[in-house]
Parts: structure tokens; sequence; C-alpha cells
């Protein structure tokens, strides 16, 4: 009985790997000229702006993201949040690939001293 359960587990463990490795191939794939299509075209920039930047009230920074893209791709599937989800008939892997490339290209936000206007 043992043995089954260890040979049941061990098959979900090398799933689970397949699935990650797979995603982490599409995010390696990712277009980021047609995730900033993307990105627009499904809305993501109404909650999270045109250019990542984010909202005090809307969505969080996505600009130059340091989520993996594992994390990334559940929050689009599962959202945490009052986010809508964006399942795959929505929202296709290879698409979410795209947005994660278009956000990873965007600059990080600078630094307040860095800002003429708020230093003077």
């Amino acid at each position: 009985m043992r043995k089954r359960i260890f040979v049941v587990a061990l098959a979900g463990a090398v799933a689970a790997l397949g699935a990650a490795a797979r995603a982490q191939d599409h995010a390696a794939a990712g277009n980021a000229k047609a995730g900033e299509r993307e990105y627009r075209a499904v809305g993501c920039w109404e909650c999270h702006g045109t250019e990542g930047q984010g909202g005090a009230i809307t969505g969080p920074r996505l600009a130059d993201t340091k989520l993996p893209y594992e994390a990334f791709l559940q929050q689009l599937r599962v959202p945490s949040n009052a986010m809508p989800p964006y399942e795959p008939a929505v929202l296709s892997n290879a698409d979410a690939a795209n947005i994660y490339a278009f956000l990873k290209s965007l600059p990080p936000a600078q630094s307040p001293k860095d800002i003429p206007l708020l230093n003077e």
C-alpha cells in the first residue's frame, strides 16, 4: 500500500514539474510587442495603467515585474483579489507569456529622489 501511495505521489510531482517547465517555456517564448497589443486588447491597462504603472486604488504596478512567470500566470487564472480571472479560453498561455514579456520589458519606476519636481 505504501509503495502505491509513493508511486502516485511521485507521478503527481513529475506532472507538476512538467507543467511548470511548460509554463516556463511559454514565458521564455513571449513576444513583448504582441504582449503590448494583448495587454491593451484584454483591458489590463484599465486597472494597471497603459505602461503597467499601476494606480493607488485600481491595480498594482506591473512594469518590470519581479514575479516569476508561474506566479504571474497563477494570478491571471485564479486572482487573489478583486481582479477578474482570465481563463485559457479568454487568454491563452501564449498570450499570457507575451503580456509577461511586455511587462518585463518596461523600465523600473524612478526613484523619488531622481524626479526634480519632488525635490524642490
